[in-house]
């Protein structure tokens, strides 16, 4: 559907202006459809973020200031987070030996089972993005990664 008829407005600025808001609105529709999958889970866009990158680490640490330059929402609180994860034991934290101060974070058996589980309903999010060819997605992926150089 037209940005024009989802938040009823008729008129923009320019399209430099439309685009702002078409790519907030979008971000925002994609944001859901994320946090509606990840509901029955019990977890959180941001505390999946963090397992999907401990998964990515396999079975070595990682601090936790590393995990926070990895987060797609840079404004996340990747200590709150990891206190979250760690009470639903599905990360395992353990002091750092060269900074006593500092956490090192890994992903635990159960949170990899998680992550795989959560996996095995990505064809129905993807599902809403059926309107747009392959090609079309690598199109719209080159203009959003140009918009941010």
């Amino acid at each position: 559907m037209e940005i024009e008829k989802e938040i009823k407005q008729n008129k923009f600025k320019d399209e430099i202006h439309k685009l702002m808001i078409n790519q907030l609105f979008t971000g925002k529709w994609i944001t859901n459809l994320i946090a509606k999958q990840l509901k029955p889970f019990k977890l959180t866009n941001q505390q999946y973020n963090v397992l999907r990158i401990l998964r990515g680490q396999g079975k070595n640490y990682i601090s936790v200031n590393a995990i926070s330059g990895r987060m797609i929402d840079k404004m996340s609180n990747v200590s709150r987070l990891i206190d979250k994860l760690v009470d639903k034991k599905l990360v395992v934290r353990k002091v750092n030996r060269e900074d006593r101060r500092q956490a090192d974070i890994a992903i635990s058996q159960k949170g990899l089972d998680l992550v795989n589980s959560i996996e095995k309903t990505e064809p129905e999010l993807k599902s809403n993005f059926n309107s747009l060819s392959e090609g079309e997605a690598k199109q719209l992926n080159m203009l959003l990664d140009k918009l941010r150089s």
